[in-house]
């Protein structure tokens, strides 16, 4: 079975870094991603969905990600559900990412930026260098 998730939108929000009694940062954020299509009014309809980052790709977001920068998140689709304060049961659905790449202008940057921030382990499951943050300049973006 797959469950693989792509995503490209805007951040809603400023993304918000905590981290678990073990230390292990988690970041969430939202982004917001068109339909393709318009509707009768000639708009185009917006989902907003919740994104969660954790350990290394969490500190990275929450450092260098604002809100309306234009990001792809690839990630896992993910429910789960949560009992509020007055006893009510709650679903969530949230896409928890392995990677996130900026795909736009960085504020006060000459060129394009195109930066990536993954988590420590690739898609095979092999750990990978979590030395921080991949920047690279070109003058094509694939968009």
């Amino acid at each position: 079975m797959i469950n693989r998730v792509i995503l490209i939108g805007r951040l809603t929000r400023d993304p918000e870094l905590r981290y678990t009694a073990n230390g292990i940062g988690v970041c969430t954020f939202s982004i917001a991603v068109n339909r393709p299509y318009t509707n009768q009014a000639g708009e185009r309809p917006v989902d907003y969905i919740d994104i969660v980052a954790w350990r290394q790709l969490a500190e990275n977001v929450a450092t260098y990600m604002t809100k309306g920068r234009l990001v792809a998140v690839e990630g896992r689709l993910q429910t789960r559900t949560y009992e509020t304060q007055d006893g009510q049961k709650r679903k969530a659905v949230e896409v928890v990412a392995d990677t996130v790449r900026f795909l736009d202008r960085g504020p006060g940057t000459g060129g394009v930026e195109r930066t990536q921030v993954s988590d420590d382990w690739d898609s095979l499951g092999r750990e990978v260098d979590p030395g921080g943050v991949d920047l690279a300049e070109d003058d094509e973006i694939p968009f």
